[in-house]
């Protein structure tokens, strides 16, 4: 068959699926403004039934932390209490520290989050992304009071140690692949780096300047700026949000080529979606070409943008310090603004397998995505340059 024959008729397949109707009807959309108590009501709601669900326990009464609902809820719930003068953890949050601690210290008597059997090599890769996570969580909320606990420190000295040393992937950390975008794919070993530097650059108490991380450091840098360009979008958007928190991770030329690449995935109603932006293009290529508009199972994927790819990009561009009066961050957030759902979340979908919103499972991507709007709905408004200093390196 004729390339240009296989293109035609590969483009007026897409051109079909991008045409046929939703599968199911869509949540109601919110019709008053934003509404952060429902927002905050939802994302408890999600992690209370994440620690409680049968698929997410692990030995000695514990649960894993998700990429998708644990890990996004670590980063917004802190965000959602600052806006609204709550001080204090929610009890959801404090059994998500509880967890983490409890495994940290467990770290050589409890099991991985998967074992090789019928998995291999699911022990590497469990070891290695939950160090990243526990460390991540840890020192999100001990940023939050400035100290440094021993188990913090701890859960940074599990991640190091099992950071890869040698090899063209020295530097990073064995990553869980299911063959899911985002977060749990071939790529996502990159992802999972990008966590580990934003893990010590919010760390508190200048951790990163800590000379015996330094060696470590360094190889993770050298990681990220050699693989680098051939990175999906959405791994070079948390390369960005690593990037603030770590100085000399980027320099302002390779920030502001990120930032033009995304700005330039923007689509026309001001969002950005997901299918557009997770997987990595080196090439036209026709089977590339169809995963922007069907899953693997053969269900078509939305055109319409989504808050996961939404909030994540609105909040990192405000976390570079891109004027808020740019008009396309303004129509970003605009966005966000306006598709709020009734019961607190903003939509999004799987870009792997369709799921019935009915099955909780199919809510984790609304979990990440509400996690990410909140993110950008409540960042501090202000006009700061591009910078890599240690002004940056808060969370918030």
């Amino acid at each position: 068959m004729r390339p240009d024959f296989l293109r035609t008729n590969i483009l007026i397949t897409i051109v079909a699926v991008a045409s046929m109707p939703a599968c199911s009807r869509a949540p109601a959309k919110v019709s008053t403004p934003l509404n952060l108590n429902s927002a905050a009501t939802y994302l408890d709601n999600r992690e209370a039934w994440w620690t409680q669900w049968i698929g997410a326990s692990r030995d000695h009464g514990t649960f894993c932390v998700s990429c998708h609902t644990a890990l996004p809820y670590a980063f917004a719930r802190p965000a959602l209490r600052a806006a609204t003068n709550d001080p204090n953890p929610t009890a959801n949050e404090r059994a998500l520290i509880d967890e983490v601690r409890k495994r940290v210290r467990l770290w050589n008597e409890t099991e991985p989050y998967y074992s090789d059997e019928g998995y291999d090599p699911k022990t590497s890769e469990s070891r290695g992304t939950e160090s990243v996570l526990n460390a991540l969580v840890l020192a999100i909320y001990n940023s939050q009071d400035g100290t440094l606990s021993d188990d913090m420190h701890a859960a940074f000295a599990n991640m190091w140690a099992m950071q890869k040393t040698t090899g063209e992937q020295k530097g990073s950390w064995d990553w869980l692949q299911f063959d899911q975008e985002p977060w749990e794919a071939k790529d996502s070993i990159y992802y999972g780096a990008c966590l580990a530097a934003i893990a010590t650059g919010v760390a508190p108490a200048r951790y990163s300047s800590s000379p015996e991380v330094q060696s470590n450091l360094a190889a993770l840098r050298e990681y990220l700026k050699k693989h680098a360009a051939s990175q999906s979008t959405i791994n070079r958007v948390f390369l960005l949000w690593a990037s603030t928190k770590l100085p000399s991770l980027l320099d302002s030329v390779a920030q502001q080529s990120i930032i033009q690449e995304v700005l330039h995935r923007q689509q026309a109603d001001g969002g950005w979606r997901l299918a557009t932006i997770a997987w990595t293009w080196k090439r036209w290529d026709p089977k590339m070409s169809v995963k922007m508009w069907l899953r693997g199972e053969g269900t078509p994927l939305s055109g319409a943008s989504d808050s996961i790819a939404t909030g994540l990009i609105v909040y990192v561009l405000q976390e570079t310090g891109l004027p808020l009066n740019n008009s396309q961050l303004q129509k970003g957030i605009a966005w966000l603004r306006s598709n709020q759902m009734a019961d607190g979340d903003w939509p999004a979908s799987s870009v792997n397998k369709r799921k019935h919103r009915s099955y909780n499972t199919e809510l984790f991507m609304n979990d990440a995505g509400t996690a990410f709007a909140v993110l950008a709905l409540t960042k501090p408004q202000k006009n700061t340059p591009v910078v890599n200093s240690a002004s940056t390196r808060a969370l918030r």
